[in-house]
């Protein structure tokens, strides 16, 4: 049993196996390069990677060997433990179970071809953490011993699951689920957290716990979606190093008796996504017409692709074409590229055509498909319904929190937001810690006079980053048993 919190921090490399030149030099360059470069000057470091086959495959193709070289240094050297994924980043949960089968072992063919020995896998990463039992059950089969899911997926979102074990998922042989940390993983990658100082006062009491902690983060958002924070990166875990594990370390020291049965979700899902049950909407929305085109598509493509033997070659285009990538770019909400979207479509027609055998009539009815998505996204954008979508998602974080809640009926979660950082601001002063002190003490002004929607991270935001979801549920719960208790017409549901 462990003695004290172990840390795995994890970082997941993707880029899409048709990626622009130019991007793919950016993120190499601006990511890649210093993040794994520096890595190698971290004597004492554990860090765990996923990198698809994908990504892989065009690092070596496009002459950035450097980068899959240090990446296998850092695994020689035994700082660094791989993870398993599918090849070319599909939605998992979507997938039949065979062609579950081809990505993952495909996955694992590329990756041991490139990094060797050291490539030797033990927990299983679904690409956006998408979850369906059907992924637990192939995962299992294949003789994966754990798999990483976001901490939504243990309740829902009602409550933190527990990390002094690990739990089995049920019906699934002995495949035991490591849960991914929201709230430390966000406060890194967000760059609220700058050093060791501030990551151990994000974690302090849980230190001496027995207890572990797993953060789960993109690498590319070090160095290249935000720049300089990789060494932020490299400052928390030089001084860290000593509760630092990897994922197989978690087997030895944690218990594996109680089962579960995780939530279907991704690493993106909001707790009213899964009430509603459209926890996959950035992907599958039932209500977006785009999506809906492009689903059709890739279940027909499927299906023809089913009924025939497929070469190597063709069976490589028909993954390279399950890439999640084309139905992300097409939620609109609000991530939107034509580009992207074509892409995709277009692979799918390439992969459909390819197929040996296949009639005029099944041919004529992919181009129709690939005809209908085309149209509807042109539709979209010549309508003006992007751009609304657009406005929408900017304008929502410039309404005052003030007046989404308090003036809004909703009292308790005014409250328990300005209480809470309240007390933040008092645990932050008492620590002699003023400058974090008075960063809580201009968040609840904010607030309190409407100045909140001009700051590049909302305080909102900020304290959910420091503060679980379900703990301030607990707290807006209690406020609002208080005020249904008080007759009504208290001045916060008064209108002018």
């Amino acid at each position: 049993m462990a003695k004290k919190m172990n840390w795995v921090n994890f970082l997941h490399i993707y880029q899409p196996s048709d990626q622009s030149n130019d991007i793919l030099e950016r993120v190499v360059n601006e990511s890649y390069r210093p993040l794994f470069r520096g890595l190698l000057g971290l004597p004492e470091i554990k860090i765990n990677i996923n990198i698809n086959g994908a990504l892989t495959e065009l690092l070596a193709k496009k002459g950035y060997g450097d980068v899959i070289e240090n990446i296998r240094k850092l695994a020689e050297t035994g700082r660094l433990e791989f993870t398993e994924s599918a090849a070319y980043h599909p939605l998992l949960p979507f997938l039949k179970k065979e062609e579950t089968i081809r990505q993952i072992k495909k996955n694992n063919e590329i990756n041991r071809k490139y990094f060797g020995k050291t490539y030797n896998p033990s927990c299983f990463f679904p690409p956006e953490m998408a979850y369906k039992s059907n992924v637990a059950k192939t995962v299992s089969e294949m003789g994966y011993p754990m798999i990483l899911l976001d901490e939504i997926s243990y309740d829902g979102g009602k409550n933190l699951p527990p990390h002094n074990k690990l739990f089995l998922v049920k019906n699934s042989g002995k495949l035991a689920v490591v849960f991914r940390e929201r709230r430390v993983s966000n406060s890194i990658m967000s760059a609220i957290v700058r050093n060791k100082k501030e990551f151990l006062g994000l974690i302090e009491g849980e230190l001496e716990k027995n207890e572990y902690l797993c953060t789960a983060m993109d690498g590319e958002t070090f160095g290249h979606h935000r720049p300089g924070l990789e060494k932020t990166l490299f400052n928390i875990m030089e001084e860290t190093s000593d509760i630092q594990v990897f994922f197989s370390d978690l087997l030895l020291l944690y218990d594996k008796k109680d089962e579960i049965n995780p939530i279907p979700c991704t690493w993106a899902s909001a707790e009213e996504d899964i009430k509603r049950g459209v926890q996959f909407y950035s992907w599958k929305d039932p209500k977006n017409e785009v999506h809906k085109n492009q689903w059709r598509f890739l279940n027909y493509l499927v299906s023809v692709a089913g009924e025939k033997k497929l070469s190597p070659s063709l069976s490589d285009k028909l993954d390279r074409a399950m890439a999640s990538d084309q139905f992300f770019w097409a939620s609109g909400e609000p991530w939107w590229s034509i580009e992207m979207i074509e892409r995709g479509a277009w692979a799918m027609l390439q992969a459909l055509k390819s197929i040996p055998g296949i009639s005029r009539k099944e041919t004529e009815r992919g181009e129709r498909y690939y005809r209908d998505i085309l149209s509807s996204i042109f539709r979209w954008q010549r309508s003006g319904k992007i751009e609304s979508l657009a406005r929408k998602y900017k304008e929502s974080v410039k309404i005052p929190f003030r007046e989404r809640t308090l003036e809004d009926g909703k009292p308790e979660v005014y409250h328990a937001f300005i209480d809470t950082m309240k007390k933040k601001m008092k645990d932050a002063a008492g620590r002699n810690n003023f400058e974090r002190a008075v960063l809580w003490r201009d968040a609840v002004w904010k607030l309190e006079t409407k100045n909140d929607i001009y700051d590049a991270i909302h305080a909102v935001d900020l304290l959910r980053m420091e503060v679980s979801e379900p703990e301030l549920k607990k707290l807006m719960d209690k406020y609002k048993k208080k005020y249904n208790e008080m007759r009504p017409g208290q001045p916060e549901k008064r209108k002018a």
